[in-house]
């Protein structure tokens, strides 16, 4: 196999470890808040949405060391140790109890920092300025997937259940622990990409490099390398952090983590509280989910594997997110309850502005997917393509900021009302666009003069 095709293979790879991490995490994620409101009781009092913003809370500030830790034990232990503290938070909801509950959100929130920092480096390392948009896509693709099998299970499980059982919710915490941790051990198959000299001169100094570096070793001076590359890689952090064009895609990125937390968790909560749709209100939890996975599947495949970004430009595939989170936003507006959020396990009765429909609540969750893979697949194909020698260091901003947003916005989510979490979003949206717009044509320009200087 040739070595770029090592490297696509390492993509697909890195991509169906996710599908299968995230199958359970986002089910656990879309489901929690309901299964949560069913068991409360006396010996548990616990929230979903306060669990999600302690992760992405101690998620956010844990970006800030992961690029040290990624750099000293590597890119794939980080991910498999990372995916370990997933499957273990999963497994807490077999046997709940508030304290293991808020501990395990504490701790997940650390693995994800990892995780997420080593796997844009694996994508990067994987990618050439040509193969980056494509790769971004195949990945995201692949991780989106998720959002069909468990979900699918969900509305099939609980379709007409007005309350979630002691054995529903064993039997399905069960199967998403086990399926997260087959996942973690897919990213031993992850292979290092081969570096090619591009001369027998490279080749010779590269040789004399390592049996220089074999001769002089010594545990000492290992240790002491280490502690200086995790302390190169949190300063770079603090540099990238401040860099014209990481502050341009941070209203951007923000905008991300506010829209995570409203379809990962707020509508679909939503949904499940509308009475009005019927005794099928839980099982649509589940189709909800399904439907956002087809427009994050649809999204990463049109404007990733077709790599059609390169050709046209990103700021078009940012522009139609927007629009389609805009349609997405004023139909919810018009389609679900207000107090739908922060309803009780009985739901809500009233009505927003028309009959509420499930057709329309289905393709809202579909908009607000797809609108979501055409903001991060141009986010990752952007940040992968300015910050390829730094990275780790990028990616973890990436997920500081955009982990912290969420953590803001689950917060606020167990107090606002529906139409005041929609006009955040509009507001954030709007902003996060017109300034991924600057850093693209920011990107723009330093392409043409790397052209012009390889001339």
């Amino acid at each position: 196999m040739t070595p770029e095709g090592k490297k696509l293979l390492n993509i697909v790879i890195l991509g169906f470890a996710f599908m299968f991490m995230f199958t359970a995490f986002q089910t656990c994620g879309n489901i929690e808040q309901t299964v949560l409101i069913s068991f409360n009781g006396t010996d548990f009092h616990g929230t979903g949405y306060t669990s999600m913003a302690i992760i992405y809370g101690v998620f956010s500030a844990s970006n800030l060391i992961s690029p040290s830790v990624v750099t000293v034990i590597g890119p794939q232990l980080s991910m498999f140790f990372s995916g370990l503290l997933y499957s273990a938070y999963i497994a807490m909801f077999i046997y709940p109890f508030t304290w293991t509950f808020y501990t395990a959100s504490v701790l997940v929130g650390i693995g994800a920092a990892v995780l997420w920092t080593a796997q844009g480096n694996v994508l990067a390392t994987n990618s050439s300025e040509t193969t980056i948009g494509r790769n971004s896509g195949i990945f995201w693709a692949l991780l989106q997937f998720s959002l069909f099998f468990g979900n699918l299970y969900i509305y099939c499980a609980w379709r007409g259940h007005d309350h979630i059982t002691d054995k529903d919710r064993k039997t399905v915490f069960i199967s998403l622990t086990v399926i997260s941790l087959v996942g973690c051990f897919l990213f031993f198959l992850i292979r290092k990409p081969e570096s090619e000299p591009s001369s027998s001169s490279d080749v010779t100094e590269s040789l004399l490099q390592t049996e220089s570096d074999d001769s002089s070793a010594s545990s000492s001076s290992s240790h002491s390398g280490l502690c200086s590359q995790a302390l190169d890689a949190f300063v770079n952090s603090c540099k990238l952090f401040v860099t014209k064009e990481m502050l341009l895609l941070s209203i951007c990125i923000a905008y991300t983590g506010l829209e995570l937390t409203f379809y990962s968790g707020v509508y679909g909560t939503s949904i499940g509280a509308m009475t009005r749709f019927g005794t099928d209100a839980k099982g649509l939890i589940g189709l909800s989910g399904i439907c956002i996975g087809a427009g994050e599947i649809l999204g990463g495949g049109v404007f990733g594997m077709m790599n059609k970004c390169t050709r046209f430009g990103r700021n078009p595939v940012v522009l139609l997110g927007l629009i389609t989170h805009y349609l997405a936003f004023y139909l919810i507006f018009l389609n679900i309850a207000e107090d739908a959020p922060v309803a009780p396990e009985a739901g809500t009765d009233l009505q927003a502005f028309i009959t509420p429909s499930v057709g329309v609540a289905l393709l809202c969750s579909f908009l607000l997917g797809l609108g979501d893979s055409c903001f991060n697949t141009q986010l990752l194909s952007i940040i992968g393509f300015m910050f390829k020698d730094n990275s780790a260091p990028a990616f973890a901003v990436f997920k500081f900021i955009q982990s912290i947003m969420a953590a803001i916005a689950f917060f606020y989510s167990n107090y606002f009302l529906l139409h005041w979490q929609l006009l955040i979003l509009v507001v954030s949206g709007f902003l996060g666009t017109v300034t991924f717009f600057g850093a693209e044509w920011v990107a723009e320009a330093k392409r043409r003069n790397s052209d012009y200087d390889s001339i």
